[in-house]
């Protein structure tokens, strides 16, 4: 699928409002008092009879222990719905919440960062099958600032207290400020829904959003990576198949002790650490032994020593094959024709992107982009690009928009006769 998009950007990127901005009112406690924490199948009940009885579009929010733990599992999860109020589950001691689902499952949700939250929403048996996401909107209305701090801001002129946000949300019990923190960010959601509702409607882009929301509704997470150890920082350094088997091996081992002690692979072993271990570092060709393994460094040596014994034809390849086109640096030389259209292409999307204020990257994914231009269909007309484009996986709207902008590079930079 092309394009769900997952480009959050921090709420620092622009520069400061108008001195003239009214500052933003702060709301640091919901309007009503906290429930308990749903934690059992009684008060489970309870908070799906009370969903049930509510009405309109449910605010919904979960929070994960992203590194502390492994993998990004919920921890919290927050709903509000009118009539119904605010509700925290602790998705550990309930972590089937498809009695839930019976009653949400044909209500829109109203989510930030929808992209963030689908997939381990989805691991408590809670999929939508409407939503709205709020930061997503934002962007399509041309906000330069989407977090949520900044969207509340512009839209309701509130800010949010926000201090909690990178707790270790699998520490039991929840301290009473940490849940208030997590209730607000479900406080006034269907609010800003509303307000970044009637913005898009005002731009004429709620086609625009209906697309983008109904892909959404789809997203199960990304796609599982092809020898996820590749993306070990610092990889860059490491010259040798022997190396980059060294690194494979050190990440397999420090992934399976992580999954086993549920924490994150950085607390057990750095990528700094991985690196140094897979670099020969002496004028004899010995490896030292970084300070990070020190404390089990007989775990660590042993799986060095099992991609040291690897017959060649078992080391990895410096790259993965790849079925896209190759690295834009490299295009000039294989194909200058196609080097040309990428560049007036994007020159016309950034200037696209100017006037209806969306985001360039949200017009067509740079991927999807470089796909069709390096292979273009043979009718080089814009319907024949707009077909091209949505069995890339692009959605209507951003198909009707660009493939004109593709056929034109096409015409101002044709390929010759070929014989």
């Amino acid at each position: 699928m092309e394009g769900v998009t997952d480009l959050t950007s921090p709420d620092d990127q622009t520069a400061d409002a108008p001195a003239d901005t009214p500052e933003p009112r702060l709301v640091s406690a919901p309007a009503e008092a906290l429930r308990p924490v749903v934690e059992d199948e009684r008060r489970l009940r309870e908070l799906v009879a009370s969903v049930a009885d509510g009405h309109g579009p449910i605010a919904i929010d979960a929070e994960r222990a992203s590194g502390f733990r492994y993998g990004q599992k919920a921890y919290l999860v927050q709903l509000r719905r009118a009539g119904a109020g605010t509700w925290l589950v602790d998705p550990v001691m309930c972590p089937d919440l498809s009695e839930l689902q019976d009653v949400v499952g044909d209500v829109e949700w109203v989510l930030h960062a929808a992209t963030q939250d689908l997939p381990c929403l989805a691991d408590l048996g809670l999929h939508p099958t409407r939503l709205f996401d709020t930061e997503l909107g934002s962007r399509l209305a041309g906000r330069p600032r989407v977090g949520l701090a900044a969207a509340m801001e512009h839209y309701l002129g509130i800010t949010l207290a926000k201090e909690h946000s990178a707790q270790d949300w699998s520490t039991r019990p929840l301290p009473e400020p940490w849940l208030v923190y997590a209730a607000l960010d479900v406080e006034v959601l269907v609010d800003l829904r509303d307000a970044v509702d009637e913005d898009l409607r005002s731009q004429g882009k709620s086609g625009w959003a209906a697309e983008e929301f109904e892909a959404l509704t789809h997203f199960r997470g990304p796609a599982p990576k092809v020898d996820p150890w590749r993306k070990t920082s610092g990889l860059h350094k490491v010259r040798t198949r022997r190396g980059l088997a060294v690194v494979r091996e050190l990440w397999e081992t420090r992934d399976r002790l992580a999954q086993d002690r549920d924490c994150s692979p950085g607390r057990v072993l750095g990528d700094a650490a991985i690196v140094e271990l897979a670099l020969p570092s002496g004028a004899d060709g010995t490896r030292r032994t970084p300070r990070a393994v020190q404390r089990n460094p007989q775990v660590w040596l042993a799986a060095v020593d099992r991609a040291m014994l690897l017959p060649e034809d078992e080391l990895p390849a410096y790259h993965l094959p790849s079925d896209g086109p190759p690295p834009q640096r490299a295009w000039a030389d294989k194909d200058p024709v196609a080097a040309a259209r990428l560049g007036a292409v994007k020159e016309l999307v950034a200037g696209l992107s100017a006037s209806v204020a969306v985001p360039a990257e949200n017009l067509l994914t740079p991927d999807t982009l470089r796909r069709v231009v390096w292979a273009p269909p043979v009718d080089e007309s814009a319907q024949g690009f707009r077909e091209i484009l949505l069995d890339l996986g692009a959605r209507p709207w951003q198909a009707g928009l660009v493939s004109p902008l593709l056929a034109e590079a096409a015409s101002d930079h044709p390929y010759p006769p070929r014989v």
